[in-house]
């Protein structure tokens, strides 16, 4: 079994390829990277040699590139992590967000078309569904929620999702589609919440927190997503929507508190700031359907996958230093450029 991995040197991408490659120690595991500011090539350094992984630098909007990469690896699976992913940055620029969210999904359904692939998978978001009141803590996204979009960010990824669906209709591409609420744990990349709380909280610097800081979240730890991804692609029924949700519901401002807490710092860090353009309240995900179907359900509670998380980043200072420093960039030169 071959399977092509896009966004492989992104957080949740190279937590993916970790657990294929350990639970499925006979797959052919290529990963596609363009290695933009959010993909890392070092963070795949512990499996870079091992014989049953292929790394390549590709933008998945590079029709030909991708041509060619399927016409000789001949993929069995391919699962679509790549995407513009960061709000703020879709409000300041929401051109690349359409151009790799939607123009690089339809690259990847065209080869798979072209070359007869088993399976399709595109791994989306909650965010794709708008927000929830804080007020009505009974009310959950469903896999039949309308969409209602709020950011260029979420809109490029519900345009993909449509699109997805749309080639499984006219096509018959054998797809699915996941919308996982937010994950967390090892490699996430620091401007995200958690890990830029651990590192300003360990350099003594302001905790930024936008509004007041009530915006509730649906917290999944990573390694759990990826086991869900993976049950998906080998069982979920074609033409599917499949919600992975963690049950694990948090404000931002108790996290950051939390996170304070574990570290031993003075919650007088925490700075408030003016609230991002469009921000949702709450989102939260109802994952009935993928356990009643395929078994799935969250194994890490919050309290523990935090813990988990922060010890990961004390122990691998280095990687993320490297990232606030610009230095990761010139990881890929340094393994590949006498390659």
């Amino acid at each position: 079994m071959t399977i092509i991995v896009t966004g492989g040197a992104g957080f949740i991408g190279s937590n993916f390829v970790f657990h294929m490659l350990k639970a499925h120690p006979d797959y052919r595991i290529v990963c596609v990277d363009k290695l933009t500011y959010a993909g890392n090539l070092s963070t795949l350094e512990s499996v870079i040699d091992n014989p049953n992984f292929r790394f390549c630098k590709l933008d998945i909007c590079d029709r030909e590139g991708i041509d060619k990469l399927f016409e000789e690896e001949r993929p069995d699976i391919v699962v679509n992590f790549a995407a513009e992913s960061h709000v703020d940055r879709s409000i300041e620029n929401p051109e690349i967000f359409l151009q790799t969210n939607i123009i690089g999904t339809s690259v990847m359904m065209d080869a798979s078309r072209k070359y007869d692939i088993k399976r399709y998978h595109q791994v989306s978001t909650d965010e794709v569904y708008g927000d929830l009141p804080l007020d009505r803590p009974d009310l959950f996204f469903t896999e039949t929620t309308p969409i209602h979009t709020s950011s260029p960010y979420s809109s490029s990824k519900a345009g993909a999702d449509l699109l997805v669906l749309a080639y499984h209709r006219t096509y018959g591409l054998p797809v699915t589609i996941s919308r996982c609420s937010n994950n967390y744990g090892p490699y996430h990349f620091p401007e995200k919440l958690i890990p830029l709380m651990i590192a300003n909280a360990l350099a003594d610097k302001p905790l930024p927190v936008y509004g007041k800081g009530e915006n509730v979240r649906d917290w999944l730890y990573v390694e759990d997503h990826c086991k869900a991804i993976d049950l998906i692609i080998h069982r979920g029924r074609v033409g599917e929507v499949y919600n992975v949700g963690g049950h694990n519901e948090m404000a931002n401002i108790d996290i950051v508190r939390l996170i304070c807490k574990e570290l031993g710092k003075p919650e007088s860090l925490i700075t408030y700031v003016t609230d991002r353009k469009g921000h949702d309240m709450r989102y939260a995900i109802d994952p009935t359907k993928i356990h009643n179907e395929l078994g799935w359900l969250p194994e890490t509670k919050f309290a523990d996958g935090i813990k988990k998380t922060i010890r990961w980043y004390l122990d691998n200072e280095k990687w993320w230093k490297n990232i606030i420093s610009g230095e990761y960039q010139n990881y890929y030169e340094r393994m590949y450029g006498d390659r």
